[in-house]
């Protein structure tokens, strides 16, 4: 594949744990979208909208500036209310949960499964069933790691107490499940959530420098969305309250300019041509891994499995985590945590939450190691990799 071969040697360079890879032809498609009459609010949006949601399998894709915003706005489409009680992950970026807080919703965060790191189905349904239906307005999971949740047994629990789901597919845009029929549910395809959001920050599956993505199968909440991304304000004359001429455009409701550019739109259209691929590559990554460890005593539990994984990360729990880390570190290599749980932040702990109350998750983020994983990471770099770990045990 061109990635490089042989052994480990002293002299390689630092290796992060993400990194972004730009070839030519994101350079001109960049070039021509700099050339061209739109740097924003241009032709190229809609365009890449149309690519993603054909590659997520979806009827709806709504580009936005960060996947923050993408949150954000679907909280709002979702009408989160203040007081309004929504349940999500602590073992995800803080974004997840801090969307809710925007509207002024309350988050409570349920526990994990320690085998898959993802959101206990089973903990959700224990918090609901605790309290009266209507307690709680919606459920967020995160397909965290790149490892799809099951959408489909989140989506029984939602219709059973009345609440919406957002899935939170950040990490995982090729991720997929297979659902209790035997049909291959991908990751965002709005077959169960409300919506799902993408992020095209630069160590995710497709880098626009920034940007995000929200996929819907529903029209009315696409166009919502669209007006919200856009200051509230209605573009589409049929839509109008009023039309005084050709000038006007009328706001129907707050919102913000959560726009992306024809810019970063260009460059991530360049990128999703080569998701397949670099997908391809991340599970072949993830799969040497996986036997370069298997059986180490090293490791506190096996990796998560690979069918339907979209490998963003590569995480395990290994014994020693905090030496293992410096250890990379000192050897050029500088792998992650991720996350700090975070019912543990102080923002968090200050409304109430307490070391304590999600065992699984603390007990996760004790050992957790998130190992480098990009599609430009040669063999030669990983060999690296998994040699200096097996050094540090040796």
């Amino acid at each position: 594949m061109g990635r490089g071969t042989g052994h480990p040697h002293n002299d390689m360079k630092t290796i992060p744990y993400g990194r972004h890879e730009i070839t030519e032809a994101d350079i001109e498609s960049v070039v021509a979208a700099l050339r061209s009459d739109f740097l924003t609010q241009g032709p190229r949006i809609a365009e890449f909208e149309a690519a993603f949601a054909a590659y997520i399998g979806v009827p709806h894709a709504v580009a936005v500036s960060n996947g923050t915003a993408a949150l954000h706005l679907c909280a709002m489409a979702m009408n989160v209310q203040p007081g309004q009680k929504v349940i999500t992950t602590p073992i995800t970026f803080a974004a997840t949960a801090n969307c809710i807080r925007y509207a002024g919703g309350d988050v409570v965060f349920a526990d994990i499964d320690p085998d898959t790191y993802l959101l206990d189905p089973l903990r959700v349904k224990a918090v609901l069933d605790a309290a009266p239906r209507g307690t709680y307005g919606g459920i967020i999971p995160v397909d965290f790691s790149g490892q799809a949740v099951d959408m489909e047994t989140f989506k029984s629990l939602a219709n059973a107490h009345g609440c919406w789901l957002i899935e939170d597919a950040c990490h995982a845009p090729g991720g997929f499940f297979t659902d209790s029929s035997g049909t291959v549910q991908r990751c965002g395809n709005g077959a169960f959530a409300e919506a799902a959001i993408f992020s095209f920050h630069p160590v995710k599956h497709i880098a626009a420098g920034e940007g995000g993505m929200i996929t819907t199968a529903r029209r009315d909440i696409a166009d919502r969305l669209r007006n919200l991304r856009c200051h509230g304000i209605q573009q589409d004359p049929a839509k109008r309250l009023e039309n005084h001429g050709g000038w006007y455009y009328e706001m129907q409701e707050l919102g913000y300019n959560y726009r992306l550019t024809d810019i970063q739109a260009a460059l991530a259209i360049s990128q999703l041509k080569r998701a397949d691929g670099n997908l391809a590559r991340r599970r072949l990554l993830a799969e040497r891994y996986r036997e370069a460890f298997a059986g180490k005593p090293f490791l506190i539990r096996p990796p998560a499995p690979l069918d339907g994984h979209a490998c963003h990360l590569f995480v395990a729990e290994f014994d020693r985590r905090d030496a293992l880390y410096q250890h990379l570190r000192a050897h050029g290599i500088f792998a992650q945590v991720h996350y700090i749980p975070l019912h543990l932040m102080p923002y968090y702990r200050d409304l109430g939450w307490c070391k304590g109350d999600l065992p699984n998750a603390e007990t996760y983020y004790q050992h957790a190691l998130s190992l480098p994983l990009f599609p430009s990471l040669t063999d030669l770099e990983q060999n690296h990799v998994i040699h200096t770990t097996n050094q540090f045990y040796n």
